[in-house]
């Protein structure tokens, strides 16, 4: 399925910010939602290289910003 040229993609992303590709007109995993942009699969891994530049999980990123915060 993931392999076929001719279907159509659509970018979604959890809420944790890590993004994937889903098949158009397949429901949607739990905890999945549609970010809104649909191609080719390539297309669309293309579309993640871009947007999707640090791959550590949201809640990571937010402690390692609140460990580097300064403290009043």
């Amino acid at each position: 399925m993931f392999d076929d040229t001719q279907r159509e993609f659509r970018v979604v992303v959890n809420d944790e910010e890590q993004y994937s590709i889903w098949p158009s007109g397949r429901d949607l995993p739990a905890g999945w939602r549609a970010e809104g942009r649909t191609g080719s699969a390539e297309d669309c891994l293309a579309l993640i290289d871009e947007i999707w530049t640090d791959l550590r999980p949201l809640s990571l990123r937010r402690a390692a910003a609140a460990e580097t915060a300064p403290r009043s």
